[in-house]
């Protein structure tokens, strides 16, 4: 399998592998704005040459919009292959690269979110163990941290305060986002337009800066969905999933 890094130079004529369609679907030009505005903090993108889902995308857990505590860290944002690509051992190949170009860069080592067991856009934790990571932190709602040090002695990541007891004091749905999932871009309008149909009391809560990423009542600010407080969900959902939430 041959990789491509995606950079301000290429990113106009590259294809985005988490949403392939033309550059004029509303999703891939919110996820190449979003690539484009993170580059200056050392973003990375490298995916396969392929059209498909088989790539990697990691940045200082410095600059990372999520509420971690990681000092000298990469946080790896995403690590998705899927469809004829899984099986092949890509995963394990863009892993080895984003370690050997942290280890360049002089990072302490890795760090990503995943859960107990595996959810939708989370990373698998029978795959991150396998490859050394261990868990070093988890929130009320099973979002934990994992870490991969290259060091023994590198001090653990672990979650703000603010991320480890999701909770927060509005009624009815709320959900968190923030544009680096280009699905966001299609569904997020759906799930209003469809609750202000069916009488649904929601709110969609656009995460616009790093600094109020850092501070999220949640570890995951991609996708984040509350009901009367409480923490649901990170699965993007388009109507009819919403609607078989709420009617149970």
């Amino acid at each position: 399998m041959e990789y491509i890094r995606v950079t301000k130079e290429n990113l106009e004529k590259e294809h985005i592998c988490c949403a392939i369609s033309n550059n004029k679907d509303v999703q891939v030009s919110s996820k190449k704005a979003w690539l484009a505005d993170r580059f200056d903090d050392g973003l990375v993108f490298l995916k396969s040459v392929e059209r498909g889902k088989c790539f990697i995308e990691y940045i200082p857990a410095e600059k990372a919009w999520n509420p971690i505590d990681a000092p000298g860290y990469m946080y790896i944002d995403c690590l998705w292959v899927s469809g004829s690509f899984k099986g092949h051992g890509y995963a394990g190949d863009l892993l080895s690269e984003c370690i050997r170009d942290s280890k360049e860069k002089g990072k302490k080592g890795l760090c990503i979110l995943a859960a107990a067991k595996k959810r939708p856009f989370l990373a698998d934790p029978k795959f991150l163990k396998y490859k050394g990571f261990v868990e070093c932190d988890e929130a009320d709602n099973g979002i934990q941290l994992w870490y991969l040090p290259f060091e023994k002695e590198a001090d653990a990541p672990t979650f703000k305060e603010c991320a480890k007891h999701p909770h927060i004091d509005d009624k009815g749905y709320v959900l968190f986002y923030t544009n680096q999932c280009p699905f966001n871009a299609k569904y997020v309008p759906l799930l209003e337009e469809t609750a202000e149909k069916n009488g649904i009391p929601f709110k969609a809560v656009k995460i616009g800066t790093r600094e109020d990423a850092r501070k999220a009542p949640t570890p995951i600010t991609t996708y984040a969905l509350f009901c009367d407080g409480e923490y649901v969900t990170n699965e993007q959902m388009n109507d009819t999933k919403f609607l078989k939430l709420i009617n149970g």
